[in-house]
């Protein structure tokens, strides 16, 4: 079997074609997967180094906003645009691919059109609860649609097929049990709050999350491990200013990375991070009561419709970017962390929304999908 996998710009489009990939050849070990993707983007480093077979297409998206450097950005875009049928049609046509699957980013949309045309059956899966442009432009072209939030499937038109999967999900995550965590990280009863805003670290939160760090190394009324990322080495310099000695307060873990996420996830009791669509995957598989703040930085401002999704369902508290957002959050964490009724609800909520074999079902609609092509 010959497979034709596409996406890549973050780590959302990659990270569930790296995990199809795996699964494919968990039940196919002589399977032949080729990753297309863009010569600069996240993917042409992850690929590789995951062991897998990696073709470059150049592709760009549009900028949005009006500026010089945008003008020439959409020039070179559309240049990129106007090439890219050519090099799909090589790509495509040298690999013969029994099916080719999209999982969104720029880059999927003119080798998985192209892939159509050459009669190769398509499947594409959407992580997030809004649909990007790239899935709303394959869907007709497409066999199956799937889809790792139920609300997408209303924004979704003239699809032939459209299934429910979920995001696949890190063995790891799914498999870190809670009492082992919390034991290694040597954490006492008090409730564990895990914060972060992503690798790079997002500014609102850590600036929101300074204040309640301070009161919990004066009260220690919570165990807190927060990440700051890359952006954030202010957050322990101001800490400090405050007074606050990490090293010497037993209930926090102030770290610029968090590398063992599987286990801090596992040993969590409130989660406050970005509502990126893996993220979310991951709380709802674990069961994890969450406060949510969506970053307002991206296409579509998919990350509100992602943490909606959760909040109507009672799994989580939504608090957008304001000037106030330090309060806000300060008040709902308060009010969760004394409400152990509440947290157990939202957990169960949590729970409910989770689809943990998101990989099975994706395969056995690709496997599907190549018996119709084949009987066609």
């Amino acid at each position: 079997m010959k497979v034709l996998l596409a996406g890549g710009g973050t780590a959302g489009h990659i990270n569930p074609a790296l995990a199809i990939a795996g699964y494919i050849k968990e039940r196919q070990p002589d399977a032949e997967i080729l990753f297309v993707g863009t010569p600069w983007g996240m993917e042409a480093k992850l690929i590789p180094a995951a062991g897998y077979a990696f073709t470059p297409m150049k592709v760009a998206g549009i900028q949005r906003k009006l500026s010089l450097e945008n003008i020439k950005r959409n020039a070179q875009a559309l240049w990129y645009l106007i090439n890219s049928g050519g090099r799909a049609l090589e790509i495509v046509y040298n690999f013969s691919p029994d099916i080719a699957i999209g999982t969104g980013g720029y880059v999927s949309g003119p080798i998985m059109r192209r892939a159509t045309q050459l009669g190769v059956p398509l499947i594409v899966h959407e992580q997030n609860a809004f649909p990007g442009i790239t899935t709303k432009m394959l869907a007709p072209r497409a066999e199956c649609v799937m889809l790792a939030a139920e609300d997408a499937g209303a924004r979704i038109k003239n699809a032939k097929r459209i299934e429910l999967t979920g995001n696949p999900i890190r063995g790891e995550v799914l498999s870190y049990d809670k009492q082992k965590a919390r034991e290694e990280l040597g954490l006492d009863s008090r409730p564990l709050v895990l914060s972060f805003g992503g690798s790079l670290g997002a500014r609102a939160i850590n600036e929101a999350m300074l204040p309640i760090l301070i009161d919990s190394a004066k009260t220690g009324k919570y165990n807190h491990i927060h990440g700051y990322g890359q952006y954030g080495g202010f957050v322990p310099e101001q800490l400090k200013a405050a007074g606050v000695d990490t090293e010497q307060c037993g209930n926090l873990s102030v770290r610029e990375y968090i590398n063992d996420m599987p286990r801090v996830l596992a040993a969590a009791d409130i989660v406050i991070c970005r509502a990126g669509a893996i993220t979310l995957s991951e709380l709802q598989a674990k069961g994890k009561p969450s406060i949510l703040i969506p970053s307002p930085n991206v296409a579509e401002n998919h990350q509100y419709h992602n943490a909606m999704a959760l909040a109507k369902r009672g799994a989580a508290k939504v608090i957008e970017e304001s000037a106030s957002l330090p309060e806000q959050l300060m008040e709902e964490l308060s009010a969760l962390a004394d409400d152990r009724d509440k947290l157990r609800e939202m957990s169960h909520n949590a729970h409910k929304m989770a689809i943990t074999d998101a990989c099975e079902r994706i395969y056995n609609i690709a496997m599907g999908v190549i018996e119709a092509n084949k009987e066609r």
